[in-house]
């Protein structure tokens, strides 16, 4: 009963403090330290509650050996006694007799209480030892699962950090996936084959506006010719050229 008092507020605290850890785990690692800390403290409450139960047991193996010690020294005074008594009854001192039997009775009669509450106490002694070992024993299984939780304390924390790593990943690859920077590139590529259609088309026009103005230039000088031929041709200076 005490064992099952004991380790089951234990357990029930131990489990109570893992799942709230497990459901708030943020940070895995310090998680996984408070874990430590709970095991450690519950480990703690454990030794301090077998402590207890241990104490009483040495309290009653003192009683018990003390139950012992007097029922021997109770025996060992009835021997006394009843070896004076058949001293004086031999001496012929009858009287004296009768009174160191009666000291030799009431000693037994000690012996015989003494006896009786060593003989209620050891039961309950074994029990008790039972009981002390296998706290002992749970606590030492206790003991070597928080060793076992600290040894693998750095592999879990590690993997949890691989494991986010990759989460981080993938997050990223679908975040790529989504955007798709090819089509950017194709957005960013029509938008310098436009600006590079104005620039031709800029350089076009620019050109064709140059011909244009020579060709105004040209025409110019037709009609200047002719004013010049117009003017020759009143004064009468044109047959006079073509003749010469």
């Amino acid at each position: 009963m005490t064992k099952q008092s004991i380790f089951g507020r234990i357990s029930a605290l131990v489990r109570a403090n893992v799942n709230a850890a497990i459901d708030a785990a943020e940070d895995p690692q310090k998680m996984i330290d408070q874990l430590v800390r709970d095991y450690s403290a519950s480990i703690a409450d454990a030794e301090a509650a077998i402590a207890e139960t241990i104490g009483n047991l040495r309290l009653l193996e003192r009683d018990y050996a003390e139950d012992v010690d007097t029922a021997n020294e109770w025996g060992r005074k009835a021997v006394a006694a009843s070896r004076k008594a058949d001293e004086m009854r031999a001496g012929g001192n009858a009287a004296d007799a009768d009174k160191f039997d009666n000291l030799a009775k009431v000693a037994l009669q000690r012996q015989i209480s003494a006896e009786n509450e060593a003989k209620e106490a050891a039961p309950t002694i074994a029990t008790q030892t039972e009981v002390v070992d296998r706290l002992k024993a749970g606590l030492q299984g206790m003991k070597e699962k928080l060793e076992q939780l600290k040894a693998k304390r750095n592999e879990l924390v590690a993997r949890a950090k691989v494991a986010e790593a990759q989460n981080r990943v993938a997050d990223a690859v679908k975040s790529v996936d989504f955007l798709d920077p090819n089509s950017e590139l194709g957005r960013f590529e029509d938008k310098i084959r436009r600006q590079e259609a104005l620039a031709q088309g800029k350089q076009e026009l620019a050109a064709s506006s140059l011909d244009q103005q020579f060709m105004e230039l040209e025409n110019l000088g037709e009609v200047t010719e002719v004013e010049a031929r117009l003017a020759a041709l009143k004064s009468g200076t044109t047959q006079q050229a073509i003749d010469r």
